[in-house]
């Protein structure tokens, strides 16, 4: 009988070895394909190497609307992942969907403050971090240096204005360097990008980042009249090309058909490499005769969500803080093109020279830096429901390019009143739900 129960015992002694040393599973659902799929993979397989206890698990899980989706629907089944990637148009979503735990919360005597300034305030509400900032980028010019030539044009001249931009396209597009002058993804983001950086409201309440949540836009007033009228009458004079809503727009500029992109900051590591001609980088055109604002920061953030255990979040603070080193912020940076999301970063950036290797990198960074960085309006725009609101607004765009006519403001005002009416009724349900205060 004794050997049987000492038999047993170290059965048991045997088997809680296995439990004490089994490490502590993280899941990150995420939505980085393509080349930001391999660079996401290497950061967590470096952190599992070096933190044995721990095993982060990541999954793709689709777009990045999809991948909000899927995690707000998981949470309410009772089976969410730990992390998830949720873009900048969700947090109004995840902050009021009662299935988070703030970051701030979780990651103790971590140095906020050495967050790139703009990145540090779009993410936070009343001066706290809610995620952890991943993959920021905001919005930038490219061009085509070759077809600039071809043009008769200065490559080392890129315009800097709305008129410019027409008066380079017709160039462009006379002498036959491109088919068309510009394109650029993410048209509705592009909008959000023109209100933000010309420091106009996009919506009230303080662009929805005051006490009150936002309850009506302003995109049909005269400054989103001017602009989508603009862009009217490129399209009309075969200046602009309708690129897509997301990323297609890049092969229209890399296969050389237009000759200017306006395209997220994260393209430019890919494009770089794809591209057969010299690319330039610059700031976003401007209107005269408007403040300045700043370029919105987009990309997406690292969400923890709720009902963890304690050794759970201590885990997930220790791959976040590892997600902020120096060294692993700079890797994302250079394998992305996304900007490294610390001071001491681009300090080391700045100091090694990297960016007078490539000075297109710069470009981004010092349009985000040499802005206006206190405007709410300049900050950017914060809405509930708003991956609908983005979708009214792509449709409106794509109605707008599809106009034959030239009496362009009529138009555009028509167009941007029947958006506005949609939104706020998205807007309207959304109070009705969470309330009108942002808590």
């Amino acid at each position: 009988m004794w050997r049987k129960l000492v038999v047993m015992s170290l059965a048991v002694v045997f088997l809680m070895s296995f439990v004490i040393a089994a490490p502590i599973t993280i899941h990150f659902w995420h939505a980085m394909s393509g080349k930001r799929l391999n660079a996401v993979n290497e950061i967590v397989n470096s952190f599992n190497a070096s933190h044995p206890n721990i095993k982060v698990v990541p999954l793709f899980t689709g777009t990045y609307a999809e991948t909000l989706t899927k995690a707000i629907a998981a949470y309410r089944a009772g089976n969410p992942p730990d992390i998830v990637q949720v873009y900048e148009v969700g947090f109004q979503t995840m902050l009021d969907s009662g299935a988070i735990v703030p970051v701030f919360d979780i990651l103790k005597g971590f140095n906020f403050g050495n967050i790139v300034g703009p990145i540090l305030r779009y993410y936070s509400y009343k001066g706290k971090l809610y995620a952890m900032p991943f993959n920021s980028s905001t919005a930038m010019l490219y061009y085509n240096k070759d077809a600039f030539r071809k043009a008769g044009l200065d490559p080392n001249k890129p315009p800097t204005t709305f008129e410019e931009v027409y008066e380079d396209g017709l160039k462009i597009v006379k002498s036959g360097a491109a088919q068309n002058g510009i394109t650029f993804g993410w048209p509705a983001w592009i909008f959000e990008q023109m209100f933000a950086y010309h420091d106009q409201l996009y919506a009230n309440n303080e662009n929805g980042r005051g006490e009150k949540k936002a309850t009506k836009l302003n995109i049909n007033g005269p400054f989103g009249v001017k602009v989508l009228s603009e862009w009217m009458k490129w399209r009309h004079d075969n200046v602009l090309l309708y690129g897509g809503r997301e990323y297609s727009a890049n092969q229209a500029f890399l296969s050389g058909q237009s000759a200017m992109l306006i395209q997220s900051t994260s393209s430019l590591a890919s494009i770089e490499s794809a591209a057969n001609f010299e690319v330039g980088t610059a700031f976003l055109p401007k209107m005269p005769g408007y403040p300045t604002g700043n370029s919105v920061i987009g990309g997406a953030t690292l969400w923890v969500m709720k009902g963890l255990s304690a050794e759970k979040y201590k885990a997930i603070a220790e791959f976040l803080k590892y997600v902020a080193k120096t060294e692993t912020t700079i890797k994302w940076h250079n394998s992305t093109g996304y900007f490294p999301i610390t001071n001491a970063a681009v300090k080391v950036l700045l100091d090694t020279g990297s960016f007078c290797k490539d000075p297109n990198s710069l470009t981004a960074f010092l349009q985000i830096l040499t802005g206006n960085v206190k405007d709410p309006a300049a900050i950017g725009v914060r809405l509930g429901g708003f991956v609908q609101i983005r979708d009214v607004v792509d449709s409106a765009i794509e109605t707008a390019m599809q106009y034959k006519g030239t009496n362009y403001a009529q138009e555009a005002k028509k167009i941007l009143d029947n958006a506005e009416a949609k939104a706020n009724r998205i807007l309207e349900n959304y109070v009705k739900l969470y309330g009108d205060t942002n808590k």
